[in-house]
Parts: C-alpha cells; structure tokens; sequence
C-alpha cells in the first residue's frame, strides 16, 4: 500500500483510477485493458508530479524528507557495496543499534560505511531507536573512524536523523560530549570523507557525522539546527507555524548549497526518492565515484587542509564584510571589534598607570 502526503491528494486520487483500469478483474467483473486511456492517465499523473514538485514549499520538502518510504541507510548499504562486514560496540558501554557501522568494497575500494538507520516499519523503528543515536553510537563511529584514518580508508556516512537521542541515560552519559568528539574526529582525519544526507538532517546528530570533506544531499533531503516543529514552538510559541519556522531556517538543499554549506545535490525521480528507488541509487551511486576521484590524487595533509579550509570559508562570502578574507585564518587584525577592544586595554593601562603614579605621590606627600 502506498502512503500519500497530504498535498498528492490529487495524485492518489489518479493512481487509484490507473490501478483499476490496470486490473482486469475488477469490481465489475473482468473487463478488457484500455491501454490508450492508461497511458493518457500515466501522463496526467506525471505532469501533476511535475506541477507539485517543482514548487514544493521548505515544509513541504521537510515532510518528503521524512516520507516512510523513502530510502534509508540499509537499502544504500545493500546495494551499493560488496563484502560489508558489520562491526559492533564502542568498547565502553554497549553497541547503538540506530546506526550501521562496518568496512565494505565500492568499486573493488575499501571504505568505511557509517550509516544512521531509522528503520522501514514499526518493529525495526524501535529496534533502530528511529535513527536517533546515543552516545556509545557516536563513540563506536569515532573507533572506527580513527581505525579508517589509521590504515588510509575513505569514510562514506549516510545522514538520516531527526537528532540525537535526548533520553536521560543518553544525557548522564555524555550525550553533549561524544557529539563534540564527533565532530573533533570528523575534523581530525586526514582520509577523505564523504557525507550524504539521504533524508532528515536533525541539529547536532547530524552535525557530529557531517563534519566531512564533502557534504552531499539528495535533493528533497533537509539539514537543520532543529526541527521546524521546535523552531516554531520557540519563536513563535505555536508549533503550527512549521512553514514560516522552515523557510526561515533555510534547510532545503538549494538554499544550504547557496549558502556553502553543502557541496553537491544529488537529483531525484519525479514525485521523490521513494517512488524510483533505482534512479536515486544510480545517482548516489554516481556521486560517491565522482566524489572518490576528486580525492584520490590528494595526500593526506592536502585532504585535511581541503577540509579545514571548506569549513572555514561557509558564511565569509555573504556575511557582513564587502570583501572575503583568508580562507586558511581566523585572523582578525583589521577588525574594527578587535581595534575598539585594543584601544580600550590601552586607555586601560594608561588610567592604571595614572593611579599607581598618584598613590606613589600621596604616599610621599603624607609620609
């Protein structure tokens, strides 16, 4: 059975009409195929998905990014790699099952796969945690990922959460912490990393596994610092402003590739992920070669320095200064911040001077 989003009324509406004039046995009694009218319905059907989808609103995007049949990890996992070997636990607490960890083949390669998993019904959900990691999830990716760096081992991650878990086990240990150590490895190794963010990107859940060298995303797929529900709930106090919360926030993939903050979009079918599995997987599939040989010539002090430099260049193209600045320093020499601040210390020690001076001579003059 498929599931409809609350704006494809119209489309269920459709497919509905096609299944029945594709199945000659239906209510009536068997009946003959009309072919003629079923392939004129198909191209209703796809210049509706058409219509819908190419003006699709940031929490519009947001609901396909969370559709129930869209692609998750385990399905890129399947069926983009040979050999996986799955590898467990963080070695200090327990193994986190909302995230698939393990080393495979990709075109006869070695990589690493990290791939945060939601799950496909109601069972694997809960077994997967519905892809909100804990902490020993973030530290079992941080072993592995040092071990990648260790022998020179690409790291492929897929993004797909709505957030880290935020339970009370998960906060007494070190929630906060495993993802700051997250993104602190992300940012230390010096292998290529690759992430693709397949669905929802949720705050600091996503932030800890897409520190990467490249950061890719599906085209309907989104990337946020908090949910448009949360978002809304705090500016506004109503979570029913999800459309004004999104569109402020910018988390479509057009705008974060506007913005620099991702790399690549990786196109979809018409109508989303979920309605030709196929197509995306030859996309992602494409993507990862390309991305791969980007970096395959790099040593590894050029892969980290690629990587910091990325980093340190989103937001200096479009902030409040005319002109971008070095890309490889913080440096702030010329900032009229640092030079008020400067001034400042000096009148400082002027004023300091002045008192031990007048303290000196009222100590000579009473004595």
């Amino acid at each position: 059975m498929k599931n409809y989003l609350n704006f494809e009324v119209d489309i269920k509406d459709l497919e509905k009409e096609l299944d029945e004039l594709k199945d000659p046995y239906n209510n009536t009694g068997l009946s003959e195929v009309e072919t003629d009218k079923i392939s004129k319905l198909q191209t209703e059907i796809d210049e509706k998905l058409k219509e819908i989808y190419s003006n699709l609103n940031p929490w519009q995007k947001t609901q396909v990014a969370r559709h129930e049949d869209r692609p998750k990890s385990k399905f890129f996992i399947d069926n983009l790699f040979e050999d996986f070997i799955s590898l467990s636990g963080d070695r200090y607490y327990s193994d986190d099952k909302s995230v698939i960890t393990g080393f495979a083949k990709f075109n006869n390669q070695s990589v690493l796969i990290i791939g945060q998993e939601k799950g496909d019904d109601l069972e694997s959900r809960i077994e997967h945690n519905f892809g909100m990691m804990r902490p020993e999830g973030y530290r079992k990716s941080i072993r592995l990922m040092k071990l990648a760096d260790k022998f020179n081992i690409p790291i492929i991650i897929f993004v797909d959460t709505p957030g880290a878990y935020p339970g009370v086990g998960a906060e007494e240990r070190g929630q906060a912490e495993a993802i700051a150590k997250s993104i602190e490895c992300s940012m230390d190794i010096k292998v290529p990393t690759i992430s693709i963010i397949i669905g929802e990107g949720g705050s600091g859940g996503a932030i800890a596994l897409a520190s990467s060298s490249k950061v890719i995303m599906l085209e309907n797929a989104i990337y946020s610092v908090i949910s448009p529900e949360g978002c809304a709930t705090i500016l506004w106090r109503d979570p029913k402003k999800t459309l004004e919360a999104a569109t402020a926030m910018k988390l479509s993939s057009k705008d974060l590739l506007d913005l620099k903050v991702i790399d690549e979009i990786i196109e979809e079918p018409l109508g989303g992920a979920h309605r030709d599995k196929n197509f995306i997987l030859e996309n992602v599939r494409k993507s990862i070669e390309k991305s791969l040989l980007e970096f395959s010539g790099l040593s590894r002090e050029e892969v980290f320095n690629k990587r910091k430099e990325k980093f340190l260049s989103i937001g200096r193209n479009k902030g409040f200064t005319s002109t971008s600045r070095s890309k490889t320093s913080l440096s702030l020499e010329n900032n009229n911040f640092l030079n008020l601040v400067n001034k400042f210390k000096k009148k400082q020690l002027i004023f300091l001077a002045l008192a031990i001076l007048s303290m000196f001579f009222l100590g000579i003059i009473f004595i």
